[in-house]
């Protein structure tokens, strides 16, 4: 079972230690830049770390876009010596929840951007209900869920 963690000063150093698989690197951000974004984006964002047996094996932020507005996932990882285990879903239904209370603003909307050349990643999506808008920015497209 999986559990959302907030990064704090206590535990970001294991957010440094997570790893991707070898290529998956083209696909998200390592958490060291996202935390550096979730620093400049501080009013309207939460990084948390995704934790199982008590151990950090994942990373996920969530930030509130005002002008939309919507709530947009960044930025999730589990580390390469963990995946395939369910732990990525698992971790998604808690974001979805977390969302669901609406911690920073009042949107019904769920955002993120998958890389077309991750199927495994855009899979885990949809099976938690989000779609493709038609969006596309380079090699990324829009996915988005309401709530």
């Amino acid at each position: 079972m999986t559990e959302l963690k907030a990064i704090t000063e206590d535990n970001f150093l294991d957010a440094f230690n997570l790893r991707l698989a070898q290529g998956q690197d083209e696909y998200v951000s390592h958490p060291i830049r996202s935390l550096a974004q979730a620093y400049v984006y501080r009013n309207q964002c939460q990084p948390f770390g995704i934790y199982a047996d008590g151990k950090m094996i994942g990373y996920v932020m969530i930030i509130y876009d005002y002008d939309i507005p919507e709530y947009d996932i960044w930025h999730m990882m589990i580390d390469e010596s963990v995946q395939g285990k369910g732990y990525g879903t698992e971790a998604l239904g808690r974001v979805i929840e977390y969302i669901r209370t609406k911690p920073f603003g009042d949107s019904g909307r769920i955002a993120l951007t998958c890389n077309k050349n991750n199927p495994v990643a855009r899979k885990l999506y949809e099976s938690k209900g989000f779609s493709a808008t038609g969006a596309e920015d380079e090699d990324e497209i829009e996915m988005v869920m309401m709530v």
